[in-house]
């Protein structure tokens, strides 16, 4: 095992913290990366909120691993007359490291562009522009009546993503081949769009990729936001009666149920993104901008960050909501332009975590006490090298991402446990024979349906240490936000986030008027 980028822990410490347990732990998350940092809440448009990384659970599907890169967070449905476009000078990347050794080994990069058709009417004897982005129904694939269209490349890079010479060639249309890809208009609204199902599906494109002999599966296009959190009660200062907070799983209120997210959802054969040594692979994303872009300018935080073709990588995401209450305030925007191989600058956010030592602050009253082992090796293990025996590459170099163990079997929806591979535990130890294991599920990987928030909630407190020293006696409580996520909130096929929210019409709150 390597732990050479985690060069803010004592190595001795580390390695006897891992041989120590054998806990599966997430990051403490209690919600989904919106505007996580401080300077990404200037670039909604290339603001990655989820990513979600598991092997096809869609019947005949198992040999493939889905892929989904949410942006644009906290949609509301109505959000005209532009909507959410993606940005046309942005980089959006997904990434798969499948040795273990912390660099991306493979990146599917998304290039967007608009096309203005200016479309005009006869006014009084005047051609004149419209003001809206459409000018009739939609039913089709880019039609006429579409007055700005969005369309996107992907391309494929094997090794270094900087590298020009590693560009592996384009991603193409497996009927007919043109390497553009057209993207969905939002929901506007059932007079405008009158089956936006049956429009969606038709932006969904069978693949041909580089090197592989099976096609693939893409679609980008806005879907229902599928994260669960109750984000203004969580974020004054976890404003949730003790009852709520260790207690039932539903009854809150959930800040995200009426938004919309706009994804990048790519499924691909597993030999295509595994080794022959080893079936583990680690996922995150990105999104890059010019650095003439930044506000600020030569000012910004990320200022001696720069990249080839004087990018700037502004967004980063792997676990759930790692930067938004794991990070501290001042490395925040650091931590969204570093990559993986440098983790070891962040790994006492890990190690030493404040969010267990704030709940015992707020409801310490109740009984509710941080577990006192440090460096908490637990975390170490899922957040940084994956556990071993579950998800842990071969050769691991300790670094952030979502780790999938693609020789997993998959677990079919409707028997999904929301709890993910947790609930495979039993005082620390690995069972699988307990009731409702589910290894399939988050941490190993991330499925739509897994409740991460009430997962992190528990591990962050303690409930997969083993037993001994430092761990309180109030680490087995049922801690929830009281926002219940699971898999009959999502399809049972690719893209499996559900249709988004039409903007009309709409009820209280921007919910379908029909909810």
């Amino acid at each position: 095992m390597k732990f050479e980028h985690l060069k803010s822990l004592s190595r001795k410490a580390v390695t006897a913290a891992l041989l120590g347990t054998t806990a599966i732990a997430a990051l403490p998350a209690l919600a989904s990366s919106h505007r996580e940092a401080p300077m990404i809440t200037q670039y909604p448009k290339v603001d990655n909120t989820d990513v979600y990384a598991f092997r096809s659970y869609e019947p005949g599907r198992s040999a493939f691993v889905t892929l989904i890169a949410n942006f644009i967070p906290l949609q509301d449905s109505y959000g005209g007359p532009n909507y959410f476009t993606m940005d046309p000078d942005g980089i959006y990347e997904i990434h798969i490291d499948n040795n273990g050794d912390a660099r991306e080994d493979i990146t599917y990069q998304f290039k967007f562009k608009q096309t203005n058709k200016n479309i005009a009417l006869n006014v009084g004897g005047q051609m004149v522009s419209i003001p809206l982005r459409y000018a009739g129904a939609i039913t089709d694939v880019n039609p006429a009546t579409l007055n700005q269209n969005e369309s996107f490349t992907i391309n494929m890079i094997k090794g270094s993503r900087r590298q020009p010479a590693n560009v592996a060639g384009a991603l193409t249309n497996a009927v007919g081949g043109a390497s553009e890809f057209q993207k969905p208009i939002d929901n506007v609204g059932n007079k405008t769009i009158p089956d936006y199902p049956a429009y969606a599906a038709k932006h969904v494109y069978s693949v041909n990729i580089p090197g592989c002999s099976v096609p693939g599966k893409v679609f980008v296009g806005q879907r229902k936001e599928g994260f669960g959190v109750n984000l203004g009660e969580i974020f004054d200062l976890v404003n949730i009666p003790t009852a709520k907070v260790i207690g039932s799983r539903s009854g809150s209120t959930n800040s995200t149920e009426v938004k919309n997210i706009t994804s990048i959802a790519m499924e691909v054969p597993i030999a295509c993104l595994t080794t022959a040594d080893d079936p583990v692979i680690g996922v995150w994303s990105s999104a890059s901008l010019p650095r003439s872009r930044l506000v600020g300018g030569k000012d910004t935080p990320l200022r001696n960050i720069i990249l080839d073709n004087n990018l700037v990588q502004v967004s980063r995401l792997g676990m759930p909501l790692v930067n938004e209450l794991v990070i501290g305030l001042k490395d925040k925007d650091a931590f969204n332009a570093s990559e993986p191989k440098d983790d070891g600058q962040f790994a006492t956010y890990v190690t030493n975590p404040t969010l267990p030592a704030l709940l015992e602050i707020l409801y310490g009253a109740d009984g509710v006490k941080a577990p006192s082992v440090f460096p908490r090796g637990d975390l170490v293990a899922a957040f940084l090298t994956g556990v071993p025996g579950v998800n842990q590459p071969k050769n691991v170099v300790g670094s952030e991402m979502i780790r999938l163990n693609t020789a997993l079997p998959t677990t079919p929806k409707g028997s999904q446990n929301s709890l993910g591979a947790a609930a495979c535990f039993v005082n620390g130890a690995l069972t699988l024979a307990n009731s409702g294991c589910d290894p399939a599920g988050f941490p190993n990987g991330r499925r739509p349906g897994d409740d991460v928030v009430d997962i992190a909630l528990r591990v962050v407190m303690g409930y997969l240490l083993p037993p001994g020293a430092g761990k309180p006696a109030s680490a087995g409580l049922p801690y929830t936000d009281g926002v219940l996520v699971e898999d009959s909130q999502f399809d049972n096929a690719f893209p499996y986030l559900r249709n988004p929210i039409p903007g009309s019409p709409n009820g209280k709150n921007g919910e379908p008027a029909n909810q």
